[in-house]
């Protein structure tokens, strides 16, 4: 690298200059107040630490996303934290080891070693909030209701969700008598919705008619709640399956009671997570987006591996993505106040008390030239008479 191109970033790694970074702040205030007024403690995790914390439960999906380096101290690898949904799962098992419900929050920087899709960053502003200890439709509903309400503060509307259940596929794969290899390929194929490759390896499999006409039909069970009548007809013989339906019919009915602008999907070969989801899987997205915006599910006994196996449910998004979609291009600001040098009376007090105010003060250094406007502030302080007066810049 060169003197003229040092002042580069790798690919995908951004930063915020001092306008942005004031409106993300913001936003992350308000978010965080929000969480907190639902009763989400917020916990700050360690950016770094041992790979087999990082990448148990919900990070094994997460193996080639994370950088990885030796501890010069103990000589161990330690990973720097791709997902914080981990750490969290750790906090929860085994620093609060609470038995009753506990809901958390956090809010931090992740670094990815590739970006997600094209273009994309892989150091996002992760924000997100889980609940433990609760297996019911209560928690589901709770979580997935603070997401909107995070959507709703960040001024973005036309919601899309798509909502989905792990189970169907798996009690589908149960009965199917598939081992892992067998499984992930079809699911490798559902993610992709490659219909001539599901057809040949089904038809290629020994399997009754009902249990193929019900895995093949997985890619095409996406719509409205008839998604889920058809759904009952074709795969409700199967254990556990009608049970799962209940669930996303429930939820959807809540959402669309509480939630009528939000835009309901039922997607039953939505799985993002499905290697570690148990249950309730959703997505969020919004027009002239082609990704989703936040993700959550239920992942129960993830704490398990800690210690600690509890019932967890929960969504994450990125900050800087809620700010570009909300139009957060700027905050509000009471304005700068630029302040002579020097020492004359009561000038000291005066600066501190406007400070103390939450006024934002710039003060004049010795021999500089730049003036109030120069400085960017829009008023300036005076002496008049025995006393300092903030007025207007000129």
């Amino acid at each position: 690298m060169s003197s003229d191109d040092r002042w580069l970033l790798p690919e995908g790694i951004d930063e915020a200059l001092p306008e942005q970074a004031e409106a993300l702040e913001a936003l992350r205030r308000r978010i965080l107040d929000l969480y907190a007024s639902w009763g989400y403690a917020l916990v700050m995790p360690p950016f770094i630490e041992f790979i087999e914390s990082l990448l148990t439960g919900t990070g094994r999906d997460l193996d080639l996303q994370t950088f990885k380096l030796t501890d010069q101290l103990s000589g161990r690898t330690l990973g720097i934290r791709a997902d914080m949904t981990p750490q969290v799962a750790r906090i929860d098992a085994h620093r609060l080891g609470r038995e009753v419900p506990t809901r958390l929050c956090y809010m931090g920087t992740v670094l990815k070693t590739r970006p997600e899709h094209l273009g994309g960053s892989r150091s996002p502003l992760q924000v997100g909030a889980e609940l433990y200890g609760h297996s019911g439709l209560d928690s589901d509903f709770e979580v997935l209701s603070l997401m909107i309400e995070t959507f709703r503060l960040c001024g973005i509307e036309r919601i899309h969700l798509d909502l989905g259940h792990v189970g169907i596929y798996r009690a589908l794969a149960r009965a199917a008598g598939w081992d892992e290899a067998h499984e992930a390929g079809f699911f490798d194929m559902l993610q992709r919705k490659a219909r001539p490759e599901i057809d040949a390896f089904l038809a290629d499999r020994p399997l009754e008619d009902s249990l193929r006409e019900a895995l093949a039909a997985l890619p095409d069970l996406n719509g409205d709640a008839s998604v889920l009548d058809q759904a009952r007809r074709l795969m409700g013989a199967f254990d556990g399956i009608p049970a799962a339906l209940d669930s996303i019919e429930a939820i959807g009915r809540r959402l669309a009671e509480r939630y009528p602008e939000v835009h309901l999907n039922h997607d039953l070969a939505e799985l993002r997570g499905y290697h570690y989801q148990t249950g309730l899987v959703f997505a969020a997205y919004v027009p002239g987006q082609g990704r989703e915006i936040a993700r959550g599910g239920r992942y129960d006994d993830i704490g398990r591996v800690f210690g600690r196996a509890r019932p967890a449910t929960g969504f994450s998004t990125d900050l800087k993505t809620l700010w570009l979609l909300g139009g957060h291009a700027t905050v509000a600001s009471p304005g700068c106040i630029f302040a002579p040098a020097g020492d004359e009376a009561g000038l000291e007090a005066a600066i501190a008390g406007l400070r103390a105010e939450g006024r934002r003060v710039v003060r004049a250094l010795e021999g500089q030239q730049a003036g109030a406007a120069e400085m960017g502030c829009s008023h300036e302080l005076r002496r008049q008479g025995d006393a300092w007066q903030v007025v207007p810049v000129a």
